[in-house]
């Protein structure tokens, strides 16, 4: 019994490790932001049997981008900013405490460090890498009701079909927070290292828990329109940011694939971090 509770206890240890070996990075760039390739498609975004916020569920078409596989660490920060501003300090965990403006003022000082173009994801970039990229449709169910769920899509002869038992994720990565999120059942009331808990499709970690994760968009109380649009990036102005993603504090509700907040851009929190993409 001892030997096997102790391979059980390697295996946890090394999970992360071994499950970050299927994925392709792309690269990790002067500061070690490793980035995943998302590649473009359509998909249907929001939830109409939802909140009123996550209405309609519409059609968005995306170009190609890349996303960091996890939050921006602490570490990271500190080598671009000097200073660290989370509650909690750890390394290796999300940086925290920092409001949208600063965020920007760190991406800026950033790409000026790195020769890089990252940014903040839009807030349907960071809704399509989080429930798997192309890998994932919406179920439909007659011709007007759309959930929030998708049904997962499997390559066939390079054709995409949707497998009969298989259906897509509430979460980023499962149908259960446990396996993939630091939330409030399991955190402890506390952030913990990036990517310790299990990925998505893409090989991208804590889309569901840790950290809150601002997004570049600003906020509107609905999705306004059915029409599928391409590349949205929000509303043109107005007070309110998206943030994304449900936190450490976060009940498992808050973890959906599909839930929006909406916080003043110099809000600052404990649970509050970010991740960023970049277009090339």
């Amino acid at each position: 019994m001892k030997s096997i509770l102790s391979s059980l206890l390697v295996m946890l240890v090394l999970q992360p490790a071994i499950a970050q070996r299927k994925y392709n990075l792309t690269d990790c760039g002067i500061l070690g932001f490793d980035m995943v390739r998302v590649e473009g498609g359509t998909f249907d975004m929001g939830d109409d049997n939802d909140g009123a916020d996550r209405k309609p569920a519409h059609t968005v078409k995306l170009r190609t981008f890349d996303m960091a596989v996890y939050e921006v660490k602490q570490a990271q920060w500190k080598d671009v900013m000097g200073t660290n501003p989370s509650a909690y300090c750890c390394n290796e965990c999300p940086v925290t405490n920092v409001s949208w403006d600063e965020v920007q003022d760190f991406i800026k000082k950033l790409n000026a460090k790195s020769g890089r173009n990252y940014r903040l994801p839009t807030e349907a970039e960071w809704e399509y890498a989080a429930r798997g990229g192309g890998s994932e449709r919406l179920i439909k169910e007659g011709k007007m009701v759309r959930g929030g769920v998708n049904e997962f899509l499997v390559c066939d002869k390079n054709t995409r079909k949707p497998e009969k038992f298989k259906t897509g994720k509430r979460f980023a990565g499962k149908n259960g927070a446990q396996p993939i999120a630091w939330y409030e059942a399991n955190s402890w009331q506390r952030p913990h290292e990036v990517g310790r808990k299990k990925s998505n499709d893409l090989g991208i970690y804590d889309m569901s828990g840790n950290a809150e994760e601002w997004t570049a968009d600003w906020y509107a109380t609905t999705y306004g329109s059915r029409d599928t649009v391409e590349n949205p990036t929000g509303p043109a102005g107005g007070k309110a940011k998206v943030v994304r993603g449900g936190s450490y504090l976060s009940p498992s509700f808050e973890l959906s694939v599909t839930r929006r907040a909406a916080y003043l851009p110099n809000t600052r929190a404990r649970n509050l971090g970010f991740r960023v993409v970049e277009v090339k």
